[in-house]
């Protein structure tokens, strides 16, 4: 029996009075309907009022007959699995009966009505949804069509992994050759439907649209000059994404692809171009893109280099006209979250730049309040992608372009050309080369033009050039960039500061100690920034400082620097409440602080401490409540407890034992003992970290807590979580070094773990090194324990060791080595050739450890006898060999 069902006369009109009131702009209004729409939902009728309102009640208006859906979709959302059945299947059959309604917009809002049930399991508690929607589809009525078409391409949307899963009995196998047909329509806002349900099912390589794929892609070429840009914008999207899965059915037809996506891309619709701009940054991660691109470069390139310049559109957007706003306070949803890098310990290096340099903050970011993706960054992106695949052989393209660009007369012009000049920095560094001594000056010009923007590309430009300048003689650019860099930080343009301020970090990370000089002239701007700069930028002006430490370490530990820098930082540090998002790059900053100063940063360290020890005790607490009664207590941000673990270790690396008392007098180990358990493994990661600082720094209070301490550094020695299973490597190696024989009980815990990580491959650089250093040093103070187990590791042991400095743990753990040697000489034998080359990495080893390897060496050849150890050392390399006679002897 149909489900009968009529509105009470005075109820139907209290409720049209509600949405009437709903859409008052006073905020006051608003409220109490929210309230008065929250005690409706306790009667059960109250959802049929509204689709009442929706479907029959066509003497309203559509704005608040949509709204009535809007309501009772949001109602769906919160309570559906409360609805009564009758009021479910009235709702489901009155959407089915109106989604060809005349109305556009309630079409639309019936759609989106029917794919939120669908979201809620309902697809299989609502079996003839489906058929129902797609026989809508062959309606001789518009209308019909167009609203049955919506209500799919929501579903296909929202469901797409139900829809291809046996759940439901396969409804593609029908759907997908029927979506196909309509590709033809004559309808253009049907032929967008259908591409648009189509290509929710490439990435997953559905099988139903893959037994059909050569059928979609004809029809996707007849549609390539369609008149609607939604429709060529879809074909577009679905192109792009075909190259990431078909290529092997594109392939055949590449040529025409490209020369239709160069015409896309300077298509008069802007989201057509940006989605066709999209194709050429897929493409440059292809392997066949060299071969397949390079006879369209000549006209690919200034198509890009063209979509790099600011539409006006743009420039209203970005207030370009707007010059000076240094004094307007930021709003706040313009601020963008951080993401706080833990602690990773690592080894330092002789050859120094071959570091794998993480340069996440390198992308082309100049404007980023804005829409965040469009055509101008999109195309800049694909430019810096295809510079890294061609190369040098990319600027026969552009530099007859950059001529003109560069020294253009309108200023939008001129700035996509040092935007372009930017792009291309890391790809075609080599050959730039000879054209920087001439660029440099001319971009160091830039940095005053009148324009904002112009001023702001050119920082971001500049940056991506710093190593070069660093590698010339500093009075040459450094130094004219670095003064002229320093003013545009104090710009009166918040943009321009920004960029300033970003594009110093990273000629700070280049030119290090190169800076020691001008210490007191950067200083002196970027405290006066403190007092100048309004919310967003203060944030990236923490990292500038924190960067600066970092980059010139202990040189920044003199008295007058000191008065500078540390009076406006601890003044912004007492004005933070312990719950604000602004501590986070604080107390980066200040870690990397407290590091380079070491003992000057002793007068500030108490409050410091104190501070972190709380926000971690605090976390912990507020997890604690979170875990026994989650929908009581909120789950607290473990960012605070993270970012405080590596201020603690920042504070216990640069005070040494100064930190003891302060150790002594809180309670770091018991917190540290529940962080090491956390199952978030960067809370783990920094507690590791700062386990190994404490060990370093004051040995005595870690001691008592080692038997409990061990057995956690064991179970997390798992290189699935790379930066926990390093740092607790070297944890354990920091331990051992201060444990010495008294280690002996631990190693069945650790041993055997860190042997199989050595020897897996893959493994990344970082982890080899830490845990070669720790079996060296677990061999140290262990070596009957870890000597029997020496062939197992020795070869991939001297490896991983022969690139780093020698330092402290270089030297403690090839003693250990030794000693594991003359315990078990034979263990070494078969890989005695890397031993003598790990032997040879040493510049100069302490006088004790030369004389150990000497030992051994002199041992192997004396015992091989001379003409066998001549024929052994005839393998080496020569600088090897003429190493080892210098230095040994042998």
């Amino acid at each position: 029996m149909e489900y009968e069902w009529k509105p009470d006369e005075q109820g139907l009109q209290q409720i049209l009075q509600l949405l009437k009131e709903s859409q008052s702009p006073d905020t006051t209004i608003q409220r109490t309907v929210q309230q008065k729409l929250e005690q409706l939902n306790q009667y059960p009728d109250f959802n049929n009022y509204l689709i009442f309102v929706l479907t029959k009640l066509k003497s309203e208006d559509e704005p608040t007959r949509s709204l009535s859906g809007l309501i009772l979709k949001n109602n769906v959302k919160a309570h559906f699995q409360n609805f009564p059945n009758g009021v479910t299947d009235f709702i489901k059959s009155e959407c089915l009966n109106n989604i060809g309604d005349s109305s556009p917009l309630i079409r639309a809002t019936v759609g989106i009505l029917i794919t939120t049930i669908a979201s809620k399991g309902e697809l299989q508690n609502w079996p003839d949804l489906l058929p129902k929607l797609c026989s809508l589809l062959d309606s001789e009525d518009y209308n019909t069509c167009e609203g049955a078409f919506g209500a799919l391409q929501k579903i296909c949307e929202d469901s797409a992994e139900i829809l291809d899963s046996d759940v439901l009995d396969r409804p593609l196998n029908i759907m997908i050759p029927k979506f196909l047909q309509f590709f033809k329509h004559s309808s253009p806002k049907i032929r967008s439907h259908a591409v648009a349900c189509v290509n929710q099912f490439i990435i997953s390589r559905t099988q139903a649209l893959m037994l059909h794929i050569d059928s979609f892609i004809e029809n996707l070429f007849a549609l390539a000059g369609d008149e609607e840009p939604e429709v060529r914008k879809n074909v577009c999207r679905a192109l792009v994404m075909l190259l990431e899965v078909r290529m092997d059915r594109l392939l055949p037809h590449m040529h025409n692809i490209v020369e239709y996506m160069l015409q896309r891309t300077q298509d008069q619709d802007e989201n057509v171009a940006l989605e066709a701009c999209e194709f050429w940054l897929t493409l440059a991660e292809q392997p066949i893109c060299k071969d397949v691109l390079v006879r369209h470069l000549p006209k690919l390139i200034p198509v890009l280099v063209n979509g790099m310049k600011y539409s006006d559109i743009d420039i209203i957007l970005l207030k370009g006209d707007v010059e000076e706003d240094e004094t307007i306070p930021d709003s706040e949803q313009d601020i963008r979250p951080r993401f706080h890098r833990s602690r990773t310990v690592a080894q330092q290096h002789d050859e120094d730049g071959i570091e794998e340099e993480d340069d996440e903050d390198d992308e082309i970011d100049d404007d980023d309040t804005i829409s965040d993706w469009n055509l101008r960054k999109c195309s800049a992106a694909a430019l810096d992608v295809l510079a890294n695949v061609y190369r040098d052989e990319l600027l026969p393209h552009i530099l007859p372009l950059l001529k003109e660009l560069l020294f253009h007369h309108e200023w939008v012009v001129k700035e996509s050309g040092i935007l372009v000049l930017g792009a291309i920095a890391e790809g075609c560094m080599q050959g730039m080369i000879p054209y920087l001594p001439e660029l440099i000056p001319h971009l160091i010009q830039c940095l005053s033009d009148k324009k904002a923007l112009v001023r702001s590309i050119t920082c971001w430009t500049l940056s991506r050039y710093a190593h070069w300048v660093v590698s010339q003689p500093p009075d040459t650019y450094l130094k004219p960039l670095m003064t002229e860099l320093l003013k545009r930080i104090l710009d009166s343009n918040k943009r321009v500061q920004e960029a300033a301020c970003s594009a110093f970090a990273t000629l700070e990370e280049e030119a290090c100690t190169e800076l020691v000089p001008y210490l007191a002239y950067i200083l002196d701007t970027l405290v006066f920034a403190f007092s100048k700069y309004q919310h967003k930028n203060l944030l990236i002006l923490y990292d500038a400082i924190g960067t600066l430490a970092d980059s010139v370490g202990h040189h920044l530990n003199k008295p007058e620097y000191i008065q500078m820098l540390m009076p406006p930082l601890i003044q912004k540090w007492n004005m933070l409440k312990d719950e604000d998002k602004d501590l986070f790059p604080l107390l980066e900053c200040l870690s990397s602080v407290a590091t380079a100063l070491q003992s000057g940063f002793l007068p500030y360290c108490e409050p410091v401490y104190q501070r972190c020890v709380n926000l971690v005790q605090k976390t912990l607490a507020q997890a604690m409540l979170n875990n026994a009664q989650p929908d009581q207590y909120e789950a607290p941000d473990k960012d605070f407890m993270i970012v405080a673990l590596d201020l603690l270790s920042g504070l216990a690396e640069g005070l040494g034992g100064n930190i003891e008392q302060l150790v002594a007098r809180s309670n770091i180990l018991t917190l540290m003992y529940q962080c090491m358990q956390d199952k978030m493994p960067e809370v783990r990661q920094s507690s590791f970290a700062l386990l190994g600082d404490l060990t370093k720094a004051c040995f005595q209070h870690v001691k008592p807590c080692i038997a409990d301490f061990m057995p956690i550094l064991g179970t997390n020695l798992n290189p699935e979580f790379i930066s926990v299973c390093n740092n607790a490597t070297w944890a354990i190696g920091e331990i051992s070094i201060q444990m010495g024989i008294e280690m002996q009980p631990y190693i069945p815990m650790v041993l055997h773990q860190l042997v199989e990580i050595i020897n897996r491959p893959n493994t990344p650089k970082t982890l080899l090194e830490n845990t070669a250093i720790t079996i060296g040093r677990l061999g140290y103070v262990c070596p009957q324990e870890v000597a029997p187990m020496l062939q197992q590791f020795i070869r991939p042991w001297c490896t991983s060791l022969r690139n780093i400095r020698d330092n402290e743990e270089k030297d403690s753990a090839f003693r250990g080595i030794c000693t594991m040697i003359s315990v078990n000489p034979s263990g070494v034998i078969q890989d005695f050739i890397f031993f003598c080359d790990a032997v040879a990495s040493w510049i100069n080893p302490k006088d004790d450890l030369r004389d150990m390897f000497c030992k051994i060496l002199h041992g192997f050849k004396n015992q091989v006898g001379d003409e066998n150890w001549r024929r052994f050392s005839d393998q080496f390399p020569l600088p090897l060999k003429e190493r080892l006679a210098a230095f040994y002897g042998v």
